[in-house]
């Protein structure tokens, strides 16, 4: 389903319903845990398991299979995040030199006042440093401001979000049924 924004089409998404959203709770709780292990989880067969995972996969809702790496526990505690006004055009040129840069974990392009968002990760306040003037030197870049981060208030998650949202209606699987919670929780 597709969905007009701005005279452009943008991508509704793969419409979730509940044991997709339970498939996926249970995988972020048990990273680690096979077909079998989800199937139970869920209390459905394993050939349902497989073929949830398959079309979760296929439709980009699961988008990786690689573990979640923390940036400071790998030894790159100095995060930032940096805005960035771009000279007209130079899209495809910032965007080459920002992925040159192996410090840059994700950069988006945004509305407002910044052309661009960048998140970035360094062992030091001094490789920061050398980081923001890398950037700078990109005959792209216009300006750019900077912001470090102190701590994590909300860790990046994605079930909160997926929870509220209105899951598509029934199931394809007519033995899933939400696991009942204990009395009293």
């Amino acid at each position: 389903m597709q969905l007009g924004y701005l005279g452009g089409m943008v991508d509704a998404g793969y419409p979730l319903d509940e044991l997709d959203v339970a498939l996926l709770a249970a995988l972020r709780d048990h990273p680690r845990a096979g077909d079998v292990d989800l199937a139970r989880a869920t209390q459905v067969a394993r050939a349902t398991v497989q073929s949830r995972l398959r079309r979760l996969e296929e439709a980009g809702v699961i988008a990786d299979w690689g573990p979640s790496i923390d940036p400071a526990a790998a030894g790159h505690p100095v995060q930032a995040f940096v805005t960035l006004e771009i000279a007209q055009g130079a899209l495809d040129r910032v965007t080459r030199d920002l992925a040159d840069i192996p410090h840059v974990l994700e950069a988006y392009v945004t509305t407002g006042s910044a052309d661009v968002l960048c998140k970035v990760a360094t062992p030091s306040h001094a490789e920061l440093q050398t980081t923001l003037l890398r950037i700078n030197g990109s005959p792209a870049v216009v300006r750019s401001t900077s912001v470090v981060t102190l701590s994590v208030l909300v860790a990046p998650r994605i079930l909160p979000l997926l929870e509220s949202s209105p899951l598509r209606p029934g199931t394809r699987a007519p033995a899933y049924r939400r696991p009942r919670q204990p009395r009293g929780t």
